[in-house]
Formats: C-alpha cells, structure tokens, sequence
C-alpha cells in the first residue's frame, strides 16, 4: 500500500496517517523527520542537506527526493509507506513520479482531505484561545496569524499538485470535515479496493 496523503495544514492528515500506519504497519514518511534522520546519521544526501539548512536554506528538491529515495529502500518500507507532507510543489511531483517509476514502483492512491479553509481558521483561533484561557502557551502552528500563512502558502504552492494527481487518475477526495472516525471509515472504504496490492 504506497499513499500519499495531501490536505492544508488543520485537515487531520497526521492522525489519519497514524491510524493507517497501525492497520497496515507501514511507515509513514514526513519529510522533516526524514530529513532530520538522514542528518544526524550523516548519509551523504544527509549532509547536503545539513548544509543548506545550517546556511538558512530551504532543500532542494532533488535533496528530498534523494531522501525519500533512501527511505523507500529500507526494509520496514517494502510492503509500502505512506508520504505526509510531501510534495509540496508540481515539480516535487513530477521529481517523486521520475523517481517512482526509475525503481519501478507504483503508487496506489492519492487521498485529499478536502475541509471548509474558513471553517478551519476559525478551529484553530478556538484552540488557540482555549490555550490561553487554560494559561498555556499558545503552540506556534496554533498562531492564527502563523496558521493563515501556512494555509496561503499551501494554496500557493501545494494545492497544484491536486489536479497533477486527478489527471493521473490517483486522486481520491475524502470530506475531512466529518468526525475523526467518520474520516477514517471514509479512507478505509476507499483502501478496501486496494487491499489485493497489499
């Protein structure tokens, strides 16, 4: 089972992807912990990578494909993984299909947690002021000014990569405003067609 997971920021991918990776015990890949591995292990993509990010830099994207490239040959990831958080852009899709198809392996779905982007901001202000009314310190994702930043920056940038995904025929669309479960059952219906790849 090879997923990609795509939603803004607030759509629930990271607890979604933690329910899959307990029924279907694959690895799910977040770049920023891909990366963060890859440095403290020093593998040479790792320090590449490290010195773009101690010069302030954002990593390139043939950076984070290698990594990923990396990633997907070890052994808890064979039986399949799921992506978080990556790609970003139309050109990491295109880098991400390139180097799929050079190891030849397929990608089985492209789920997009679809949510209301007004309705989502005002989640995360509830959650802030809860945070500030309990006397906690406000998360910095949890920051409504960070939060829009990030949601306009995913617009931008990611959003693209939805269409990139439908015309390929990988793109399945799941309502990420339903109840956690609700979500997960909706996913489950959609992988249950695929589990023979399993």
């Amino acid at each position: 089972m090879r997923l990609i997971l795509v939603g803004p920021p607030g759509a629930g991918k990271g607890t979604q992807a933690a329910r899959l990776v307990a029924k279907y015990g694959i690895p799910q890949l977040s770049t920023g912990d891909m990366l963060r591995a890859a440095v403290a292990a020093k593998t040479p993509i790792g320090l590449k990578a490290k010195e773009v990010m101690d010069a302030g830099g954002l990593v390139s994207d043939e950076i984070v494909v290698g990594i990923i490239r990396d990633r997907i040959g070890e052994e808890d990831a064979q039986k399949g993984f799921i992506l978080d958080g990556f790609p970003r852009t139309l050109a990491q899709a295109e880098a991400l299909d390139e180097m799929l198809n050079e190891k030849g392996i397929k990608l089985d779905c492209v789920l997009e947690l679809r949510v209301d982007q007004e309705k989502l901001v005002g989640r995360i202000i509830n959650r802030a002021e809860e945070a500030k009314a309990r006397g906690e310190a406000v998360r910095k994702d949890d920051d409504p000014e960070v939060f829009k930043q990030r949601l306009e920056a995913y617009n931008r940038d990611t959003a693209v990569v939805v269409p990139f995904y439908d015309k390929n025929g990988l793109l399945t669309v799941v309502d990420g405003m339903q109840s956690i479960d609700e979500v997960t059952a909706a996913i489950e219906a959609v992988l249950s067609g695929l589990d023979e790849n399993v």
